[in-house]
C-alpha cells in the first residue's frame, strides 16, 4: 500500500510538471513564461531540476511535501520551510548539492518550534502586504517573484529586469510595518546565463 500511495503521488508530480509551477500567473496558467525574462530552455531546465528535487526530497520524506519550498532560478536553488531537527537542514542541502545540473544552493529553512497563531497571521499579512505593493507598483514586475516571511523577516526571490527595480522591490518590503528583516535573493536579467532574445 505504501508503494502504491509514492507511485500515486510521484506520478501526479510528474503530470503536473507538464505546467511549470512558474507558469501560473495573476491571468492564469501560462502567462509569465512569456513575462519571464529567462529563455524557454532554462525555464524547462529550471522547471526539471525543481520537479526532480521535490520527488527526491518527497521520496526521502513525504512531509516535505507540505512543509519545505523549492524555487529554481538559472540553476540556483532557494530552500525556504520549516523542518524538526537541524541534521535534516544539512541533509536536505546536500540533496539539493546533488541536484544535476545546480550552480548555488541557498537554505533557509528553519527549525520549527511551538505553533503561534498571532506570529504566523502576522507573518501572513506581511507577505499579502508586500505581494500587493509589488502588483500595484508600475516599475515591478511583480510575477517574477516569490516571497515568504517567518518571523516577520521577508525572504524574496526573483528575476529582476534592472538594478533599479531590485532596489524597489527590497525597498517596498523594507516599508511594511513590522518587518524586521529583508533577504533578497533577486538575480538580475543581466546575470542569467541566458537570456530571451
Amino acid at each position: 500500500m505504501k508503494n502504491k500511495t509514492i507511485l500515486i503521488l510521484l506520478i501526479l508530480l510528474i503530470f503536473s510538471g507538464c505546467v511549470g509551477t512558474g507558469s501560473k500567473g495573476i491571468f492564469g496558467t501560462g502567462v509569465s513564461i512569456a513575462l519571464d525574462p529567462r529563455s524557454i530552455g532554462t525555464q524547462i531546465d529550471d522547471s526539471v531540476m525543481q520537479k526532480n528535487l521535490s520527488a527526491r526530497l518527497i521520496i526521502r520524506d513525504k512531509n516535505y511535501l507540505l512543509s519545505l519550498n523549492t524555487k529554481v532560478l538559472d540553476g540556483r536553488i532557494f530552500l525556504t520551510g520549516k523542518i524538526d531537527d537541524p541534521e535534516e537542514k544539512l541533509q536536505i542541502t546536500k540533496l539539493a548539492w546533488e541536484t544535476k545540473g545546480v550552480r548555488s544552493v541557498k537554505n533557509d529553512i528553519k527549525i520549527k518550534e511551538s505553533f503561534n497563531f498571532k506570529q504566523s497571521a502576522k507573518d501572513l499579512l506581511i507577505t499579502s502586504q508586500l505581494r500587493t505593493a509589488l502588483i500595484f507598483n508600475k516599475n515591478i514586475k511583480a510575477i517574477n517573484y516569490q516571497i515568504d516571511t517567518y518571523k516577520k523577516k521577508i525572504f524574496i526571490y526573483g528575476i529582476s529586469l534592472t538594478a533599479e527595480e531590485r532596489k524597489e522591490v527590497i525597498n517596498e518590503a523594507k516599508e511594511i510595518l513590522d518587518v524586521e528583516d529583508v533577504v533578497a535573493s533577486i538575480v538580475l536579467v543581466e546575470d542569467l546565463r541566458i537570456q530571451k532574445n
